[in-house]
């Protein structure tokens, strides 16, 4: 891994810590819930040795960036409007653009919102779709704990996970990780509504091979100083994303695109049909591909196989 080189850069209102390595076409990576620019660690310089410049910032909210403190601060076109404005500050009218988690929804959101300047989109554990209410409150679920419901009430996640957050990391790291028992993420259906995050994530006995002590260290700091409003700011846009966006209803990416996925990843299993509705909105879908034994955390989890899969859509799509 190279010593990351960061750059303070002014985009949109906010100031985004970016890592910047190497020339080239402009590829940028953007990170989701709860992380930072770490997450890509092992991509950067795999990526800069095949001739690409990559800027991986931490996002609004999140690590050595700015905080802005209105919910609305972090709703959807704001987000994508930082995207843009982080290419133009580096000298770029057009971008390739990979996101995951929460990264991936702003990517994809960005993509079309802004198709003439990303100009390739690849999108890690999150496929497409146009949030609703039943995002925030599924049907059926009224009586069961359901995180993004939990999350929308400002102050309530922060407090417990501010409370000790080297271990709520941990859980939350681990617990939709390859590493968890089958299906731990998702047996948060089997608690009551009145739980709390925590409640329903197990906290392992050992780290997991691909997160050392330095590792987890790293993200302590990061949210130390950042706290965990602003990340989670991203979940309380959820129920106004449809209608800040009605003009991408039923509007299809026009650019080159891809999807990796882990195949222990249990957001796959929020709809255990998108394999047929998610290719749909695609002119020009390239691949879709699932790593095994890999959860949600498919970069450090199995580094070498997803950095193989986004150099395999960057050569063909924007060659250097």
């Amino acid at each position: 891994m190279l010593e990351p080189t960061f750059e303070m850069i002014e985009t949109n209102g906010v100031t985004l810590r970016t890592v910047v390595q190497g020339d080239g076409p402009l590829v940028i990576l953007l990170h989701g819930w709860p992380q930072c620019w770490y997450l890509w660690r092992h991509q950067i310089a795999p990526l800069v040795a095949a001739g690409y410049r990559v800027a991986v910032p931490d996002q609004r909210g999140f690590g050595g960036s700015s905080r802005p403190p209105a919910i609305e601060d972090y709703n959807i076109r704001q987000m994508a409007a930082d995207v843009v404005g982080l290419a133009h500050a580096l000298g770029y009218a057009e971008f390739n653009l990979i996101g995951h988690d929460w990264g991936c929804i702003i990517a994809w959101n960005t993509a079309l919102l802004h198709p003439t300047h990303c100009k390739t989109v690849m999108g890690l554990s999150v496929p497409f779709w146009r949030a609703g209410r039943a995002t925030i409150d599924p049907p059926g679920m009224e009586d069961k704990f359901w995180y993004i419901r939990y999350f929308q009430t400002p102050g309530v996640v922060e407090a417990e996970l501010e409370t000790d957050i080297r271990a709520s990391l941990l859980r939350i790291y681990y617990g939709i990780s390859a590493d968890a028992p089958t299906l731990t993420w998702m047996k948060q259906l089997e608690y009551p509504r009145s739980s709390r995050l925590l409640d329903v994530l197990p906290l392992p006995a050992r780290l997991p091979a691909w997160l050392s002590e330095a590792d987890l260290a790293y993200y302590v700091a990061q949210y130390q100083h950042s706290g965990f409003r602003g990340p989670c700011n991203l979940y309380r846009n959820l129920p106004t994303m449809n209608a800040l966006t009605l003009e991408l209803e039923d509007r299809k990416f026009t650019q080159p695109a891809a999807f990796i996925a882990g195949r222990e990843d249990n957001v796959l299993l929020y709809d255990s049909t998108w394999r047929q509705w998610f290719p749909q909105a695609f002119d020009d879908l390239r691949f879709i591909e699932l790593i095994a034994g890999a959860g949600h955390w498919l970069q450090v989890e199995k580094p070498t196989e997803t950095t193989t899969q986004m150099l395999r859509f960057l050569r063909e799509v924007a060659p250097c």
